[in-house]
């Protein structure tokens, strides 16, 4: 078992694309309805290579490797480089109950405990102008939410 980090940041009108942030129904919608058909078509093609983050953190797994921002063996390390992450960016959160040094400790503290029994950790927060930053850790062979799902390193 090893876990993966992701890290995106973007405009929140991106995010808000939610359509492009899960997969499509595995049973396109019926041809004679067009407009339905060509975006159904449109995320079928995209939703595996945008760098969106998923609505399902475990499908960052089906995203190119190329997203893959670090990879550990041992959740202490991934939790610390969450830590890191938010450290860098805590200035731009929006909330200022964000910022908290305390409140952002103890979030990389349960992600490590998180990771550690198996589980994914998954955060966003809204930075400045509006933005927004998602950051995870995705448990990767076996996921526990999508065991089916390969490991992107795999791939590359």
């Amino acid at each position: 078992m090893h876990h993966h980090g992701y890290l995106w940041t973007g405009s929140k009108q991106r995010f808000d694309d939610e359509a492009l942030r899960r997969p499509p129904h595995p049973d396109p919608p019926p041809a004679d309805k067009p407009e339905l058909f060509a975006r159904y078509k449109e995320v079928k093609a995209e939703f595996p290579t945008v760098d969106l983050p998923p609505l399902e953190t475990a499908h960052w797994l089906i995203k190119p490797a190329t997203l893959v921002r670090g990879t550990w063996e041992e959740p202490k390390e991934a939790a610390e480089w969450l830590g890191q992450r938010l450290a860098e960016c805590a200035p731009r959160f929006a909330c200022e109950t964000d910022r908290d040094s305390t409140r952002l400790a103890l979030l990389v503290h349960s992600a490590a405990e998180r990771l550690g029994w198996g589980g994914d950790v998954s955060h966003g927060f809204y930075l400045e102008r509006p933005a927004f930053l998602s950051v995870a850790l995705v448990t990767c062979s076996p996921n526990r939410a999508a065991p089916d799902l390969a490991c992107p390193a795999v791939r590359i």
